[in-house]
Order: structure tokens, then sequence, then C-alpha cells
């Protein structure tokens, strides 16, 4: 097969690079090279609907990316890049972005936090400073701007009517002139978008934002949706859940997977910090009427493992677009007031804390699957903690490299914990299961054993 090529050039950000980054990116044997290519060929190919890991490795094996030097600044030079990212020979305006905004993030972070050494990222205060400085570099935090930052939480492989469900709370945000911000993906994450489009377009609200926010082992699976126009990512999934919360002036969440379980307990074990009982924090649960007994085995996890006390920190709605979009709204405004009488920022949640427990990223091997302590022995922030390290790695062998590739070298990860928690645990992965909620294919081999 004939190879094709496309020469792109910015039209925004990322016009000058210098000759050393240049030289890093044109540095095949570099693993910045490997990165920004798995990242870039993920955008150009948003709208797949394959979260195979494996699939999507043999797609990409011929494509390829060189960055060039010219007079006026940088070129790409895209070798066999997925046809659906253009229209009529022309790259899509939102794709071209996307595409300078993961050679921005990936080379910042890998020279100025990584590399550097400027912060010791075995340090809750440096990694959090690290956090603000990333996104900064990226341009998302405004300072001028009201609190009104929505983050949506879901799944990426959901049925039309849950899909549509996201859509319509999307729209009642939107039309309380609120923005969105997802994981960037498809499914639960575009789908309050979309919905908030045409709130904005109601309301003539022309500024209207829409953040994605992931990291590289997810972004290569769930590329980013083409609504996205503000696109950050971050070096690692710790680090991207911390941008999620002190971004956030309220979250809602959508039925989802294990990744949705993964937040939905990192979120709940920051918020049941004895620092932060008194910070508002607004977090609704939704779905459609078709979901309610799948949101009650979530709720009924939470009381099991967590207890009554995290129970509290959300509220459950079921099959009500307009109530959840209101009382987010109510919620926002408490956290308003709340940060102006403290004279914490609006654009970043200086004031929240969140352990290191849930900041040092967690390599999901077998023998740290395996030695994870999930024990109503520990306070509750600290099992949300390891209960979160558990459907991160169950998330990880389900659609990342790393996690794909030790499964099925050494098969599934072995979980083990007290019997009432493990119980929760696998009713809980089973009606994940049963509900398709795994795989967009819907052809699931699990990933772990409850031992």
């Amino acid at each position: 097969m004939a190879k094709t090529y496309r020469l792109i050039h910015p039209k925004t950000h990322m016009r000058v690079l210098s000759r050393y980054e240049i030289q890093m990116l044109r540095d095949t044997s570099g693993e910045t090279h490997e990165l920004v290519r798995r990242c870039c060929y993920a955008v150009l190919s948003a709208g797949s609907q394959s979260d195979n890991y494996l699939d999507l490795q043999a797609e990409y094996r011929d494509f390829n990316i060189e960055v060039q030097q010219e007079d006026r600044g940088i070129v790409l030079n895209l070798t066999n890049p997925p046809e659906s990212a253009f229209v009529d020979g022309e790259i899509i305006r939102g794709v071209r972005e996307q595409l300078f905004s993961v050679l921005r993030d990936v080379l910042y972070a890998q020279e100025s936090i990584l590399k550097a050494h400027r912060f010791d990222l075995e340090n809750g205060e440096d990694i959090t400073n690290a956090v603000f400085h990333l996104l900064r570099n990226a341009n998302i935090l405004k300072p001028d701007l009201d609190p009104n930052l929505v983050i949506c939480w879901g799944g990426h492989s959901i049925p039309p009517k849950e899909y549509k469900y996201t859509k319509d709370v999307g729209y009642q945000l939107g039309l309380r002139g609120l923005d969105v911000g997802t994981g960037c993906g498809p499914g639960a994450m575009k789908g309050p978008m979309k919905g908030c489009t045409i709130g904005h377009a109601k309301q003539h609200i022309r500024s209207g934002r829409y953040i994605g926010i992931t990291e590289p082992g997810i972004i290569a699976t769930e590329a980013p949706n083409p609504i996205v126009n503000e696109l950050v990512i971050l070096p690692d999934i710790e680090k991207r859940l911390e941008a999620f919360v002190r971004m956030a002036h309220g979250i809602v969440i959508f039925p989802g997977g294990p990744g949705t379980a993964e937040e939905l307990l990192y979120l709940l074990g920051v918020l049941s910090h004895p620092a932060n009982q008194d910070i508002p924090f607004p977090v609704i649960i939704t779905g459609p009427k078709e979901t309610e007994a799948y949101l009650r085995d979530i709720d009924e996890f939470i009381a099991t493992t967590l207890g009554e006390e995290a129970r509290a920190r959300y509220t459950l709605i079921i099959d009500d677009a307009e109530a959840a979009a209101r009382e987010m709204k109510k919620g926002v405004k408490t956290v308003a007031k709340q940060r102006k009488s403290s004279s914490d920022a609006y654009f970043f949640n200086w004031g929240l804390t969140i352990d290191e427990e849930f900041q040092l990223p967690f390599d999901p091997t077998h023998e740290n699957m395996a030695a994870l302590c999930l024990s109503k022995s520990l306070p509750g922030h600290e099992l949300a903690a390891n209960l979160r390290r558990a459907f991160s790695g169950i998330v990880a062998g389900n659609v990342k490299q790393v996690g794909v590739e030790r499964v099925k070298q050494y098969g599934p990860y072995q979980l083990r914990g007290d019997a009432e928690i493990m119980r929760g645990m696998d009713t809980l992965l089973t009606a994940m299961v049963g509900h398709g909620r795994m795989k967009i294919s819907g052809d699931y081999t699990p990933c772990y054993d409850i031992v």
C-alpha cells in the first residue's frame, strides 16, 4: 500500500520549538518520540469504536510523525494518518489544535517536570505545585472567570439511552451557563459536552469551555472527542485525578465501569479526609431510569465499604436531568461563596487536602495488586485509596498497554481483602460485566480474580 503524507502547520500555539526540543521529537529511539507518536495517533483517530489496545497497536504500526523546522516555525509531517481526521484534504481544526496540545504537554511534562527535578514528585505539596504548573502551561487556568466548571465522569462503553441522558444533563448545564470538563473520550465523556454546546448556543454563550483532561495511558485507547476545545495531558492517572478535583466546582458522575468507580473512590477518599469536612463540593450521581438498579449497587457498595459519612457527600438523582443541573448550579453558588470568604482561588482549589496516598503513582503489577490492604480496619480515606488502586489496576488490565500485556503474560490480577468488601466488589464488578461496561465490544474476559 502506498504511503500517504500530510503536512500540518500550527494555527494557535506551539509555533516555535527550540532545536533541543525538535531533536527530542526526531530521535526515534527516545521515549518522548514514541509517547508523542502514540498520543498523536489517538487524537487523529478520534471517533474510533475500538478500545482494544492490541487492535490499535496494529493499526498505527505504519503511522509516524516528524517535526520539521521551517523559517516561519514548525511543521508536522504525518505518515499514514487516519483519513477520518481530514475533510477534503484539510485537517479538522479541532484535531489540529489537539495535535499541538500533545506536543505542548508532553514536552513540558518531560523537560520541565519529570526530568528537571524542579519538584520533588515524592512530596505531596510539590506534586500539587507540579499539577498547577502543568495546567498553567496549558493555559487551562482562567483567573478572571467566576466558578462554573462542572466535571462529568462516566463510562466510555454505554448504551444509546445512557448516552442520550448524558447529553440531556449537559444541555441543562449549558442552559444554566455552566461549562463542562470530562476525561475527553467517547460515551459519557462526549455526551455532556455535546449537550452543553446546544445549551450554550441557545443562550448565545460563545465562550463555552469543553475541557478534556487525560493522560498517556488512557489517551491511546480513549481518544479525545472532537468537541474538546481545551485539551491537557497530565503525566499519569494520579495527577490527572488531582487536576480534575482541583479545577472542578462540582462533579457529576454517570454510570460507568471500573474507571468511573476509580474516580468516585478517589473523590470520596479526598472528601472524607478530616481536613476537608467543611469544604463544600457538590457531587451528583445520576443516570436514566434504566440504570437505577446499577446506581443503587454503587450506592450500596459505598455504604458497605466507606460508610454513611462517605455516602453523605453525594446526591443520587435518578432520571431527572433538569433536577441534576439545578442541584449542581445551587452547589456551584455555594462553592463560589465559600471560595470568596476564604480568599481561595476560583480556578484552582488550593484548600483541599489530598494525602500522598492519592498522589503517588500506583504501578499495577501483580505483586502490588495482590498486596493491597482492603480492610475496614483502615481509616475511611485510606481504604478508599486502596480501593481506588484496585479499580485502577482493573482499568489497566482492560485497556492500558502495560496492564494488558502483564495480564496476557501472567494471568488475571489477584485481589484479597475482608469478606464483606470483596463480596461488594464482586457484586459491583459482575454488574459492570453484565451491563457491558468493561469493553465497547461487549466481549470481555476478566483481568482479575476476587480471592
